[in-house]
C-alpha cells in the first residue's frame, strides 16, 4: 500500500488505477517515533477519565501516523489504545486522529459523470437482530445511486455484512478496478478493509489482543475512500456519541448522515423511530418521519443467520415483502442528501 507523508494532501488518487496501489513496508516512509516522545503522550492522555489531558490536533496525527506505521513499540501502543478508550477521544484528537488515517491509503477515484456515490461503513455486524446493510444498499443502487460498502468480513459472534452479501452470491471487490467496474455497471461495490487500507486493518485487529475496540473502530467508520465528493453514513450505538460526531462533521469534516444505526451498524433500526442528521457545511438538521405502531413493527427475517437474511433480502427485492418504514426513510434521507451534495457543486 503507497503511504502519503503525514504532510500530503488527505484526498487523493495515485497509482496506475487510480486508486488500491500495490502493498509496501511501513518502513519505507516511516521513521521510529522515539519512546520518549511515546512516553510524553502516554503521560498526557493516560491519567484516567476525568484528570486527561488532550493531545493537540497535530500531535494527533503525528502519533497516530506512527501508530498505523507499526512504528511504535507494542507495549506503548497497548498504552495508547487503552488510555483513548477510557478518557475517549476529543474532537482536536479526532481530526488529527482521522488525517493520518486518510493518508495512510489510497482513494478512488471521482466517478464517471460525477455521480456522488453514498459510502457505508460495517464494523458491527448483528448479534440479535438481522443485518439489513445488504438491503438498505441494495435498494439505494436500484434508485440509481453508487453504493461503497467498505468493512470487516467475519466478526466472531455476529453477522457481518459480507457473510450476507456471500450468501446471496455477491462477490467482494479485491481491487480498486473491480470496485469502479462494478460501481459502474452495478453501482453498488463492497471492499473489505484489509484491501481498502490495510495499515486501518491491522489496528482493528489488535481487539483479538487488547480484548475491546479501539479508536480505529470509530475512524473506520468515519473514512472517505473517494478523491471527490461522497455522502457517508455514520452510525453510532450511544446517544452521547452522536452528539460527538455532530460536533465532529459540523467543525472538522462534513457531507454525513448521522444516526443511532441498527447495533451500530449504518442501516435505520426497523423498530425505532426514523431520526437521520444531515450534517454539511458547518450546519446540521435532523430528518424524521413519523412513528406509527404499524412502522416500528415491521416484518422482519425470522432470525439473524446470513442465509435466512439472505433470502428475505431477496424476497423484499421482488416486491413479496414490504421494505421496512424506517429503511424507506434512510432511502429518502440518502437521495436527500445527494442532492444536496449535486446543488452544492
Amino acid at each position: 500500500m503507497r503511504l502519503v507523508p503525514s504532510g500530503a494532501e488527505t484526498s487523493r488518487c495515485v497509482g496506475e488505477s487510480c486508486g488500491i496501489a500495490q502493498p509496501m513496508g511501513a518502513c519505507d516512509h516511516f521513521r521510529l517515533m522515539d519512546e520518549a516522545t511515546v512516553a510524553r503522550y502516554i503521560r498526557e492522555i493516560g491519567r484516567g477519565k476525568n484528570a486527561a489531558g488532550d493531545l493537540s490536533r497535530e500531535d494527533a496525527r503525528s502519533l497516530f501516523t506512527a501508530m498505523l506505521g507499526g512504528v511504535v513499540a507494542e507495549l506503548q501502543l497497548g498504552a495508547i489504545l487503552i488510555a483513548l478508550r477510557v478518557k475517549g477521544e476529543s474532537l482536536d484528537e479526532l481530526a488529527g486522529f482521522a488525517a493520518a488515517c486518510e493518508a495512510s491509503y489510497n482513494h478512488l477515484p471521482v466517478l464517471d459523470g460525477g455521480s456522488i456515490p453514498v459510502v457505508i461503513p460495517s464494523y458491527n455486524g448483528a448479534r440479535q437482530l438481522p443485518n439489513l446493510v445488504p438491503l438498505l444498499a441494495l435498494l439505494l443502487a436500484r434508485e440509481g445511486i453508487p453504493v461503497f460498502i467498505h468493512g470487516v468480513t467475519r466478526d466472531p459472534g455476529r453477522v457481518t455484512t459480507r457473510e450476507v452479501l456471500d450468501a446471496m452470491g455477491v462477490e467482494p471487490s479485491m481491487s480498486a478496478n473491480e470496485a469502479l467496474a462494478r460501481l459502474a455497471t452495478r453501482r453498488f461495490a463492497f471492499m473489505p478493509i484489509e484491501v481498502l487500507a490495510p495499515e486501518i486493518a491491522g489496528m482493528l485487529a489488535l481487539r483479538a489482543v487488547l480484548g475491546v475496540r479501539n479508536s480505529a473502530h470509530t475512524l473506520a467508520k468515519m473514512l472517505q475512500p473517494f478523491a471527490g465528493p461522497a455522502v457517508r453514513i455514520v452510525s453510532v450505538t450511544h446517544p452521547d456519541y452522536l452528539v460527538r460526531m455532530r460536533e465532529y462533521f459540523t467543525m472538522h469534516d462534513t457531507a454525513a448522515l448521522l444516526l443511532r444505526g441498527a447495533e451500530g451498524e449504518a442501516v435505520a433500526h426497523p423498530r425505532r423511530e426514523p431520526a437521520i442528521e444531515w450534517a454539511h457545511q458547518g450546519r446540521s438538521e435532523i430528518w424524521k418521519e413519523e412513528a406509527t405502531p404499524e412502522r416500528l413493527t415491521p416484518e422482519l427475517p425470522a432470525d439473524r443467520e446470513a442465509a435466512t437474511t439472505a433470502r428475505w433480502i431477496e424476497t423484499v427485492l421482488a416486491g413479496e415483502a414490504p421494505v421496512p418504514a424506517a429503511i424507506r426513510h434512510e432511502i429518502e434521507c440518502c437521495k436527500r442528501a445527494v442532492a444536496a451534495m449535486v446543488n452544492a457543486k
